[in-house]
């Protein structure tokens, strides 16, 4: 139940973030939810390995190309969803820093409330 609460959580934000952010649109909510379950995915099973392959440049910059590699999940899912669009490469950093942000403050409410 707790995932699919945050899936739902996720696609929210998705749809805010895509009425705020220029550069970003997704079509309705139907197609939100299936950015947030894409995202989720890639997240679990590309991120790990993406990770790993750039661990040196990852170490020499301190962990902030950890951004670059959210930026480039974010592209993946424009990519594989049709009704999900980002404008650029910078459109798409600015889309999953606020998507971080903004997730980890719903999740931690979500989870203060029980």
């Amino acid at each position: 139940m707790k995932t699919i609460l945050k899936i739902l959580l996720t696609a929210l934000v998705v749809v805010a973030l895509a009425k705020l952010l220029p550069g970003v649109s997704v079509d309705g909510y139907g197609s939100a939810i299936i950015v947030a379950i894409v995202i989720a995915l890639l997240r679990f099973i590309v991120k790990p390995i993406l990770v790993v392959l750039t661990l040196p440049i990852t170490i020499l910059t301190l962990g902030l190309f950890l951004l670059v590699i959210n930026a480039l999940i974010i592209l993946m899912a424009d990519y594989f969803i049709g009704d999900f669009e980002v404008g650029n490469f910078w459109w798409a950093l600015l889309f999953s820093l606020l998507l971080s942000l903004f997730q980890s403050i719903l999740h931690s409410l979500v989870t203060d409330e029980k």
